[in-house]
């Protein structure tokens, strides 16, 4: 699936209504897009930026306006990583049920289809399913897994996925986590343990901390975001199930309200249905 299609139903919800709110001769315009665009899930901050941006266009320019200044803010904050030193550790974060194991699995296909060679630590060790399904997408695309047994220490699983990234040669590093509420006290300071590990192995580890997040949840993803931030510091989120909502417009919420940069867009259920999150592209389709 592409892009274009996976926005379809934030499409018809943002910028048709634009579109249609623009053809309308009325005095209260720029309150009624601020307006659409908070219902949008883009958030009160940035609907704030943008109606501004406005007040200094023309009625006639508005949709071009905001096309131009919705890539810029999230350009601002998807600037590349560069010079990583492998093994490069990708730790995957979230609440039940978001994805991440899923997304794991295609982050690795993704990788190995640019010629890494990639490991998977199974750090969910609470749930029966999930190391069979890590097991299933490993054997897929080709990678190998860390585990152990039903109820060890997740951090310890960390620890040792990264003696083994090193001593088999292995570029990426992708470490599933039990899904927990980011309400929860006691399984943030487990969250807060595997990234100590991590960087007492080696000071730079892990790269990268990605919250995966459903799409379909809107604002309460933000929430979600603005948790996970404030407990153990994100360096992304990835937008799952994006091609089953219309609230994408919460990637621009999340850049703009918190600061973190989107990394990576799940766009369908096929193992090539994750891509790398690029600004220019991600409004592109949503104004197409």
């Amino acid at each position: 699936m592409g892009l274009t299609e996976a926005l379809t139903k934030t499409r018809s919800r943002f910028s048709n209504r634009i579109r249609n709110l623009l053809g309308k001769r009325d005095p209260n315009l720029l309150s009624e897009i601020e307006a659409l665009l908070i219902q949008s899930d883009i958030g009160v901050f940035a609907s704030e930026q943008l109606t501004n941006a406005l007040e200094r266009s023309s009625p006639s320019e508005y949709y071009q306006q905001l096309e131009k200044e919705l890539t810029h803010l999230l350009n601002l904050k998807n600037e590349e990583t560069q010079d990583q030193k492998p093994p490069v550790v990708e730790l995957y974060v979230g609440v039940n049920g978001v994805g991440k194991t899923t997304t794991i699995g295609k982050r690795g296909y993704m990788l190995i289809k640019g010629g890494e060679k990639v490991l998977f630590a199974s750090g969910d060790t609470y749930r029966t399913g999930a190391l069979q399904q890590l097991r299933q997408w490993a054997e897929e695309i080709g990678a190998d897994v860390i585990e152990s047994h039903y109820g060890a220490d997740p951090a310890s699983v960390a620890y040792d996925g990264v003696d083994a990234a090193l001593a088999r040669d292995v570029d990426y590093l992708l470490i599933d986590t039990a899904g927990r509420l980011h309400t929860k006290r006691n399984l943030m300071e487990e969250m807060k343990k595997i990234k100590r590990v991590l960087s007492n192995k080696r000071q730079d580890l892990p790269q990268e901390t990605i919250l995966v997040i459903d799409a379909t949840t809107g604002q309460n993803a933000l929430q979600q975001a603005k948790s996970f931030n404030d407990a153990i510091g994100l360096s992304g989120v990835t937008l799952a199930k994006l091609d089953g909502t219309a609230k994408g417009g919460i990637a621009i919420a999340i850049v703009k309200e918190l600061g973190i940069p989107v990394k990576f867009l799940g766009i369908g259920e096929s193992r090539e249905d994750l891509i790398p999150f690029i600004a220019d592209d991600f409004i592109k389709a949503l104004f197409e």
